[in-house]
């Protein structure tokens, strides 16, 4: 039986070498995570899935016009450090900040399995991207939180095997908190989030 996690790219396969993250398959498992949204079913979360394109998109604009000073993620932050031009390296912290909340929302989700997402997703809100957002953008992040599905439809949305839904939703959980760690950890050595 198949699950959502089957053919999709997962974090567990993005190499990290000497905490130096492949930016290309980061891409690729990060536009597999987006996908994730769908399955929460409502178009309130649009609002959270363009975000992280349009930062995804930052970040291959510069890929694809550098690769070769774009290999690992860190290369694109050093590599427009020295310029005026800091695009892929904006996209990439606000991406980041975007796969935590995602994290948390999901780690929440795992570890309090008798809480409804509403309440997860909410309270992974307020922990991580509310502090970045104004009293304009606030009001939208807090409606798409309400908007959750149950938390059993959306685990069936999953998969029906779900014994090996929650084996690779915790692998691949573990694995986006490694990486969100690392750039963020990269960012707060070098300052490099400063301004942006």
């Amino acid at each position: 039986m198949s699950t959502f996690f089957d053919g999709k790219k997962s974090f567990t396969e993005v190499p990290v070498n000497s905490n130096k993250i492949d930016t290309s398959e980061f891409l690729l498992a990060t536009e597999d995570l987006i996908k994730l949204f769908d399955l929460l079913g409502s178009t309130a979360f649009n609002v959270v899935q363009s975000d992280m394109t349009g930062n995804v998109k930052k970040i291959r604009d510069f890929l694809l016009k550098n690769p070769s000073s774009a290999t690992t993620l860190q290369d694109i932050v050093l590599a427009e450090k020295a310029g005026k031009d800091k695009t892929a390296t904006q996209g990439l912290l606000w991406l980041s900040r975007g796969l935590q909340f995602t994290a948390q929302a999901m780690r929440e989700t795992v570890d309090n399995p008798s809480k409804e997402m509403t309440e997860t997703f909410t309270s992974a809100y307020n922990k991580t991207l509310v502090k970045y957002h104004n009293m304009f953008v606030r009001p939208v992040f807090k409606l798409a939180m309400k908007a959750c599905p149950y938390r059993s439809d959306f685990f069936k949305k999953l998969g029906e095997d779900q014994a090996k839904v929650m084996a690779q939703l915790l692998a691949w959980l573990a694995a986006l908190e490694n990486i969100v760690q690392i750039i963020f950890d990269f960012y707060k050595s070098g300052n490099y989030g400063k301004g942006l």
